[in-house]
């Protein structure tokens, strides 16, 4: 795979991005690229003297997207660029960071070595969902990380019943249900007690948020099924529920609304320098293995 046009995205929220989104550019200059920048990302940055694109135009014409900013910045990319294949590659310039895993004062080495060859290619599957009331498709969207139906404000308790390819799994009374990819499982699903999913996997976690019944644990099931999730009670008469798309929002859920969820068809393609390891990037986010060493002498 040879980039020879690549685009470039930023977090607009942060400020001093342009000095190592310049920097990059005289990397990728360098390396003879092309660099297109995201027609948001040039706006807030000032970056307006280098050609710019909307993201249906850096999807036809990019061969790599390099994301700079925080897991948010690359899940709204993915939601763009999976249709069209554009493969993407991470920077850090947030703060956990699980899917932009390039820290950044490593970034002008990481995607020098890219762009010499040195890279891994690991796809990562998206959801596809739908808010129905009756036959009405009333929201759909996709999502890298999660759907996550969850009470609206101040509301009581929802009640929810989930089916899966037709067969009914469970009904429950909690502060809401995640959906979770992968991706998606070091996200919201891991901070309600959810566990990690291996990247690699073709499977979903089912997550209940703070549930009334202790026994509602979370459950992993395939990712090819379909999975219905009816409301069937609200907390109280006056609240709602929302259903959240990664950040997509519908936030008018009542009653008797119907959220199917499945694989989506398209993929992510993630580019990560040689040598990345999932496990490795588990150790480092989330702090394992820091004991202090042993000794095996004898005293």
């Amino acid at each position: 795979m040879h980039f020879k046009s690549v685009a470039l995205v930023g977090r607009h929220q942060d400020t001093g991005l342009d000095a190592p989104l310049r920097s990059l550019i005289d990397t990728l200059h360098g390396a003879g690229c092309k660099v297109i920048i995201e027609a948001a990302t040039a706006r807030n940055t000032g970056i307006t003297e280098h050609p710019t694109a909307d993201w249906a135009q850096i999807g036809e014409s990019a061969d790599l997207a390099v994301i700079m900013g925080g897991d948010g910045t690359m899940l709204g990319a993915a939601r763009e660029l999976a249709h069209y294949e554009v493969p993407l590659v991470g920077i850090n310039h947030g703060r956990l960071g699980f899917i932009t895993d390039i820290p950044l004062q490593n970034a002008t080495d990481a995607i020098s070595s890219v762009l010499e060859g040195n890279y891994e290619i690991e796809e990562r599957s998206l959801l596809w969902g739908q808010v129905l009331r009756g036959e009405e498709t009333l929201f759909s969207g996709v999502a890298l990380n999660d759907v996550v139906i969850n009470r609206a404000g101040r509301g009581g308790m929802i009640e929810l019943h989930v089916e899966l390819d037709g067969a009914f799994m469970h009904s429950q009374r909690a502060d809401g249900l995640i959906v979770a990819t992968p991706t998606g499982s070091t996200a919201y699903a891991l901070s309600a007690n959810g566990p990690i999913l291996d990247t690699r996997l073709n499977a979903l976690v089912l997550v209940p948020v703070a549930p009334q019944t202790l026994s509602n644990r979370p459950i992993v099931i395939p990712d090819s099924g379909l999975l219905s999730i009816t409301i069937t009670a609200l907390g109280r008469v006056e609240s709602g529920a929302s259903v959240h798309f990664d950040m997509q929002t519908w936030s008018d859920c009542q009653p008797g609304d119907r959220i199917e969820v499945r694989r989506a068809q398209d993929r992510v393609q993630f580019i990560h320098p040689r040598g990345y390891s999932f496990f490795s990037t588990l150790r480092r986010k989330l702090h394992w293995n820091l004991m202090p060493q042993v000794s095996d002498e004898v005293e």
